[in-house]
């Protein structure tokens, strides 16, 4: 038994037990049960999305689109949730910001999760506001102790006021941090402390990787298959005058060769997790998009398959 005086003994009783989410758990659809490859909603794809057949489709919608009191972006979101599996992906929560989340905010995403039970719900593990004053990114943090407290803070606050738990997200790193601990162990604890899941970013760890001259695959192996719920694949693109040397988290462009190559090594360590297909900018015509999202599926039915014989 660890000595509580110790800092290993008092980083053990800080822990908290896991939570479960109330509604959720893996993504399972189609007739199959078996994990299917979502994408993201946006506004031109509702219609094309309503018509669509596709027994393992999902959508995730950014959750701060729909904090309107009615209109049609509801309605449009309801008839979505009639027939498709949906996620809600925070962007506006600051999690680990000098402040704990507004509460107003909070209870806007509540009134959300009340209303359309997501399978999942995620946030990011960064900072976007101080003061009052909102900014037009998502900030990564400082891997400090302080920022790991006040990071587990800003988790508390929203599961306990959503009433379930959440997954967060990894940030994309353009320039290297002075730490305390490296990104995956920093992620870890927060969800050893909470109990809420880790969203894994893989496309936000290649840009990491080669912005801060990190080893993705390191990087994807650090972290312990049983807290990751969810996978996100998306493309990048170059800074317009730095080039290669900075490439830009920008989810307007096809998914890369190196990701996708990432997204298998991620499957392969913790096998198959609901995955979903980002794109915020230029977007295509629906049906590139499930092109797109078929090579996900695709990945998917692979590991899954090398899964069940390794079980058999």
């Amino acid at each position: 038994m660890p000595d509580p005086t110790s800092a290993a003994g008092r980083l053990r009783a800080r822990r908290r037990p896991r939570r479960q989410a109330a509604v959720g758990g893996p993504i399972t659809t189609g007739d199959s049960g078996r994990i299917g490859a979502g994408v993201g909603l946006k506004q031109p794809h509702v219609e094309h999305a309503l018509a669509s057949r596709d027994s393992t489709l999902w959508f995730e919608v950014h959750t701060e689109n729909y904090m309107v009191a009615g209109g049609p972006r509801l309605a449009q979101l309801r008839k979505i949730r009639e027939v498709f599996p949906v996620s809600l992906h925070g962007v506006g929560g600051s999690l680990g910001g000098p402040a704990t989340p507004d509460p107003r905010h909070l209870s806007a995403v509540r009134r959300l999760v009340d209303e359309f039970e997501p399978v999942l719900v995620s946030e990011h593990a960064v900072w976007s506001s101080a003061n009052g004053i909102w900014f037009a990114d998502l900030l990564p943090l400082p891997r400090t102790g302080d920022a790991l407290r006040q990071l587990v803070e800003g988790v508390d606050r929203y599961q306990e006021a959503i009433g379930r738990h959440i997954l967060i997200e990894n940030p994309t790193n353009y320039l290297p941090f002075v730490s305390e601990m490296d990104e995956p162990a920093f992620l870890n604890e927060v969800a050893l402390r909470t109990g809420c899941g880790l969203l894994l970013d893989v496309n936000n760890v290649y840009l990491s990787a080669r912005n801060c001259g990190l080893d993705p695959e390191w990087y994807v192996r650090s972290l312990p298959a049983d807290r990751i719920e969810e996978i996100h694949i998306a493309g990048f693109e170059a800074d317009e005058n730095l080039g290669e040397s900075l490439l830009i988290d920008t989810h307007a462009a096809p998914v890369s060769e190196a990701v996708w190559n990432l997204l298998d090594v991620a499957l392969a360590h913790f096998g198959p997790r609901p995955v979903l297909l980002e794109r915020d900018g230029k977007l295509p015509p629906f049906e590139t998009l499930m092109e797109e999202r078929r090579l996900a599926a695709a990945a998917l039915s692979r590991h899954r398959t090398s899964s069940e014989r390794a079980i058999a």
